[in-house]
């Protein structure tokens, strides 16, 4: 069994300084935290696999494809692969676990080896 915890994940991405960092990868799947400060720029691009996101802390507005949604804590988004999507309108700092299946890059980089 791997457990975690979310306070101590948030404090050891705070001290690496950088706004996503992952913590577990699986054959089948990977999960990480994302930062992003009120105010800030989601900066990401779509994603060759699916993601959900779960708002840990903070609020926000997203748009995936051409739908937008606010969201905050408790919420739950589910995009799919390749969707340009995006969080904006930070009103406070948002923390989320992101989890990819199968893990990240692992669809692109195998369309690379081939």
């Amino acid at each position: 069994m791997q457990a975690f915890d979310l306070a101590q994940l948030s404090a050891e991405q705070a001290t690496a300084g950088r706004a996503y960092r992952e913590f577990l990868r699986v054959p089948a799947l990977s999960l990480g935290l994302y930062a992003l400060p009120a105010g800030g720029v989601d900066p990401q691009q779509p994603h060759s696999e699916d993601e959900v996101y779960y708002v840990a802390a903070g609020s926000a507005k997203v748009t995936v494809g051409a739908e937008q949604h606010t969201v905050g804590p408790g919420s739950i988004v589910y995009v799919a692969a390749h969707v340009p999507h995006h969080f904006h309108d930070i009103t406070a700092d948002l923390r989320l676990l992101v989890f990819f299946a199968p893990p990240e890059y692992s669809q692109a980089e195998a369309a690379a080896a081939q």
